[in-house]
């Protein structure tokens, strides 16, 4: 089977279009997580949480530096 060049153009625009959607589809879930994933990087790098996590720690460090 022979095909013309008309057909291969036309298959190809078929085949990228495809590969684009795939993509546009995909996007949105990873964009998601990596958003949340940075959202809870923020948060736990704040200093509110800070204090919480490590408050006793830096207390006793500030003490022994005095």
């Amino acid at each position: 089977m022979v095909m013309d060049e008309s057909t291969k153009d036309m298959l190809d625009v078929a085949a990228a279009s495809t590969a684009v959607m795939s993509l546009a589809a995909w996007l949105p879930p990873t964009a998601s997580l990596l958003t949340i994933v940075w959202l809870g990087i923020r948060i736990y790098e704040s200093d509110t949480v800070q204090k919480l996590v490590h408050g006793k720690q830096k207390k006793k460090q500030l003490d022994k530096q005095d």
